[in-house]
């Protein structure tokens, strides 16, 4: 089967940069939703254990409840309130609607839109959410927004961080207001972090701690390393001969004599499909012969383990999108090995 290497000493390596831009590993929140961004949701939140990590965000209730056990806080970015909260999970809100249908006590993060336009609270609507978090008895732990343009040279960025500024004062009299305790507040994500100091409590870090991070090089000159490589086993191995067509519609010309093997790897294991007229190379500089199938390709060596890629940034550009989707889409059912 296709199969994944996770790199130990990377993942460190990128947690020790962005340790020594917060000043402190516990400002680090660690962003493993979508299953680690598909690097292996238990792995990841084994690693960031044993790197002494104490906040994580994910997606769902359901990730939550895995690691649970992992961190002494887990924000829930996209989920509705489980039927059993659990004690040191936090769920983001959204809208006013969400607020009004939450059971008293329970643990909540608002987030505020600041500019991304596309989930969050308006800054007006703070104070009627504060009123409601009073009467329903909620327990509020956190404010916090999300950048749009962190990771482009533009001013963008620092304009959002004005307006978090606004929301803060804001909402740090509505706590006295209101009696309520100290809460957390953060925006940064991976690129925001590397923009300035930390401004917030905690930084929430996802693809910088995969070593994937995209940045113009005048805003970050740092050497991030992929923790993720993706690998195949060779089925079997044959030989090819000049003008041979290979693979669906035959796509797949050779030029001259040659020894092919396929491999089971295909986009039934998330590999990306690629366009018929788009040479890939794998990491051994052997070539995709064909059509990406199902469950196998076609390639020049002969290598009895072979790796397609050891950094998605490359394999991403190929198919002509971004690192995200490439690690996103491996299928959870690929073995996940720490090496």
């Amino acid at each position: 089967m296709a199969y994944i290497k996770l790199n130990k000493k990377h993942f460190f390596h990128n947690l020790d940069l962005i340790s020594e831009q917060t000043s402190h590993k516990d400002k680090i929140a660690i962003v493993l939703k979508d299953n680690a961004y598909g690097h292996g949701l238990i792995e990841m939140a084994n690693l960031a254990q044993e790197y002494g990590i104490i906040h994580a965000v994910v997606r769902t209730n359901a990730e939550a409840s895995q690691i649970k056990e992992h961190f002494q806080t887990l924000l829930v970015l996209a989920d509705k309130q489980p039927l059993h909260p659990i004690k040191n999970v936090h769920l983001a809100i959204n809208d006013l609607a969400e607020l009004t249908s939450m059971v008293s006590h329970s643990n909540i993060e608002l987030k505020i839109d600041t500019g991304m336009h596309r989930n969050g609270l308006h800054i007006d609507e703070l104070e009627r959410a504060f009123e409601i978090i009073k009467e329903k008895q909620l327990s509020l732990k956190g404010i916090f927004t999300h950048h749009r343009s962190a990771d482009v040279l533009s001013s963008e960025y620092f304009w959002q961080e004005k307006q978090f500024e606004v929301i803060k004062q804001k909402s740090e009299k509505l706590l006295s207001q209101y009696h309520m305790p100290t809460i957390r507040y953060h925006s940064q994500n991976s690129a925001a972090t590397f923009r300035t100091q930390s401004s917030g409590d905690i930084v929430r870090v996802g693809i910088a701690a995969f070593g994937l991070l995209e940045m113009p090089k005048s805003l970050l000159n740092l050497e991030f390393k992929p923790v993720l490589s993706l690998w195949a086993d060779k089925l079997h191995s044959f030989k090819s001969f000049k003008d041979a067509k290979h693979g669906y519609e035959g796509k797949g010309l050779i030029r001259d004599d040659k020894m092919l093997s396929t491999y089971n790897i295909g986009y039934a294991d998330g590999l990306l499909r690629l366009q018929d007229d788009v040479p890939y190379r794998m990491v051994n500089g052997s070539s995709l012969i064909g059509r990406i199938s199902m469950d196998n390709i076609i390639v020049d060596c002969e290598d009895k383990d072979l790796c397609i890629y050891n950094d998605a940034r490359i394999y991403a550009k190929t198919a002509s999108t971004i690192s995200y989707e490439v690690t996103t889409r491996l299928a959870s059912h690929l073995q996940r090995t720490i090496i």
